[in-house]
């Protein structure tokens, strides 16, 4: 009767070890995947990324946006006219060479306005190759090789009780579901990011409108620090990841495994926290708002 009850004991614990295995398997293969998604993602530029939504926003700001935009710098450049006339005492104190000025502005604005999309591109390739360059210095690398701990972890969980495994069962399985929705909360946070760069791309033609005179240039002004902010969260993107690695890299699986778990549950927590501040980081250190 003894060997029955053992043998039945064996087998709950050897079915709450694979579970727990199973779990961690599982958990630190979530981490090692997601981290090479952000990686991914976050060297990628707006062409890259989709080039069939990229193609529909240059299509709408072409198409939709810069005929808007001619309407906002005739505006502009009339009030700007209007106000040179009336400063210079009803034309009686009017050079000629303000009004090669303002055709000068005239021409400006026009060329600025058709090529926004190449000013666009051209901030974001320069952030871009700020992220590249730091993947050359920062470790990305959360790699953790669950499957050289394993043997050592089961060997610790045979000399465990069934209460305290299936109590691990359960925190394993916990902080494994709480992984999967950080996973979702990560990449929520790199495609919003992207599809923020698509639509301040696609009203860009209207701010840049504005770019030739001095009361309504800074909505140009401000529209490009924003644009300059997304690119630069890029980086600081990275900067959160190569953080991540350092301290995920640091964990001992094969000590208190409590520990271990919560530890790597808490980084990513911190991930998430670090990952949802760079924007509003990138946005106050170049005064956008």
């Amino acid at each position: 009767m003894q060997s029955i009850i053992d043998a039945i004991e064996q087998w709950l614990k050897d079915f709450l070890i694979g579970a727990i295995t199973g779990n961690l398997s599982n958990m630190f293969s979530d981490v090692n995947t997601k981290v090479a998604t952000i990686a991914t993602e976050v060297g990628k530029t707006p062409e890259t990324w989709n080039s069939d939504v990229f193609s529909i926003i240059l299509s709408l700001s072409r198409n939709v946006v810069v005929p808007l935009a001619g309407l906002v710098i005739a505006a502009v450049l009339t009030y700007e006219l209007i106000s040179m006339i009336i400063d210079k005492n009803n034309m009686h104190e009017v050079d000629t060479f303000d009004f090669f000025k303002w055709a000068f502005k005239s021409a400006a604005a026009a060329i600025i306005v058709n090529h926004t999309f190449d000013f666009i591109i051209a901030i974001f390739d320069v952030a871009q190759t700020m992220v590249q360059r730091s993947a050359g210095v920062i470790n990305t690398n959360a790699s953790i090789d669950i499957s050289t701990a394993i043997a050592d972890i089961t060997t610790q969980l045979q000399a465990m009780e069934l209460g305290d495994l299936f109590a691990l069962m359960l925190e394993t399985w916990i902080v494994s579901f709480a992984m999967k929705a950080m996973g979702l909360i990560i990449t929520v946070i790199l495609y919003g990011r992207m599809i923020e760069i698509y639509i301040y791309a696609s009203v860009g033609p209207v701010p840049f409108a504005t770019f030739m005179n001095r009361e309504w240039g800074n909505i140009g002004t401000n529209y490009v620090r924003g644009l300059v902010a997304l690119g630069l969260q890029g980086f600081l993107i990275m900067i959160c990841l190569g953080i991540y690695a350092v301290l995920v890299n640091a964990l001992t699986l094969g000590g208190d495994l409590h520990s271990a778990i919560w530890s790597c549950a808490a980084y990513t927590v911190l991930l998430c926290f670090s990952l949802f501040k760079t924007g509003s980081v990138a946005k106050s250190i170049l005064n956008a708002h």
